[in-house]
């Protein structure tokens, strides 16, 4: 039986963010000129578009066993990469349940909505 990713809150993602965890994989499946516009610290971009270029190594990339966060505008393309994910063997997959769009609402409203 495949495991799912796990939905996370954005109050849930404010607190890992708070108390980083080297352990922790941050990746954020936007379009760079979304994340010029608004970006949370420590996540690196992969964006969707493309996937042709960095799907062959994601293993060699990020560690399967860690946890993995990922993270888009809304929720939804990074429900897709996260269930990627998990399809590819990563056991501790978490996407953040209305994107950075809700961060920056019921978070941080310093952070642009776009």
């Amino acid at each position: 039986m495949t495991s799912m990713p796990i939905e996370i809150s954005v109050q849930d993602l404010a607190l890992m963010l708070a108390h980083p965890n080297g352990d922790r994989q941050l990746i954020d499946v936007r379009e760079p000129h979304e994340v010029e516009i608004a970006a949370l610290p420590g996540f690196e971009t992969l964006s969707l578009s493309e996937f042709a270029q960095w799907s062959g190594t994601i293993r060699e990339r990020y560690d399967g066993e860690k946890e993995t966060v990922v993270l888009c505008h809304h929720g939804i393309r990074s429900d897709q990469m996260a269930h990627w994910l998990v399809d590819q063997g990563f056991s501790k997959v978490k996407n953040v349940v209305g994107g950075i769009d809700a961060y920056s609402r019921l978070i941080d409203a310093t952070i642009p909505c776009y």
